[in-house]
C-alpha cells in the first residue's frame, strides 16, 4: 500500500503539473484544492525540493513549481522518492533489500520469486507514465467497465 505521504506527494506533484509554465503556486491553494494538511504538504514539499523535482521562491509572490518538466517525472520516479522502493516485501527491493526474517533461503523462496515479477511488472507500468500524461479518473473507470 501507499503511504499517505506518498499519496498526498503524486497529489501535489499533479497539481503542479497541472499549472507548469504558469508561475509559482501557493501553498495554500496546493492544500485547499487537493485537501491536503498544510504542515504536511510543507515536509512533503522540501522532501521533493532537496531531490529537485520541485522548485521553491519564498515571499508574497513565492510559490512552488515543478523543478523539471513532468515529462521528465514518471509516477515510478515519484514513488521511490517517497517511498523508497516499489517492492511490496523487502527481500525483492531493487535498491532496499533486506533479508526477511523467518523465511526460506532467498533462492528458494516461491514467494520472493512471484515479488519480484510484481515489483518489475508495477516498475514497468509506473515508470513509463509522466506526470505529463493525461491520468483521468473517468476515463480508466469508463474503460474498465
Amino acid at each position: 500500500m501507499l503511504s499517505q505521504k506518498t499519496r498526498y506527494a503524486i497529489r501535489a506533484m499533479q497539481h503542479l503539473a497541472d499549472h507548469y509554465g504558469k508561475g509559482p503556486v501557493q501553498l495554500a491553494d496546493i492544500a485547499e484544492v487537493q485537501k491536503i494538511p498544510p504542515k504536511f504538504l510543507t515536509v512533503i514539499l522540501s522532501e521533493l525540493a532537496r531531490s529537485g523535482l520541485v522548485a521553491s521562491q519564498r515571499g508574497k509572490d513565492g510559490g512552488y513549481w515543478l523543478g523539471v518538466p513532468p515529462i521528465d517525472i514518471s509516477y515510478g520516479d515519484l514513488i521511490r522518492i517517497m517511498r523508497g522502493s516499489l517492492a511490496l516485501v523487502p527481500c525483492a527491493s531493487r535498491y532496499a533489500h533486506e533479508t526477511c526474517q523467518n523465511c526460506v533461503e532467498e533462492e528458494n523462496c516461491r514467494t520472493r520469486a512471484l515479488m519480484l515479477q510484481v515489483r518489475d511488472k508495477t516498475a514497468h507500468l509506473l515508470d513509463s507514465i509522466n506526470l505529463s500524461d493525461n491520468v483521468e479518473a473517468d476515463a480508466y473507470l469508463l474503460a474498465a467497465e
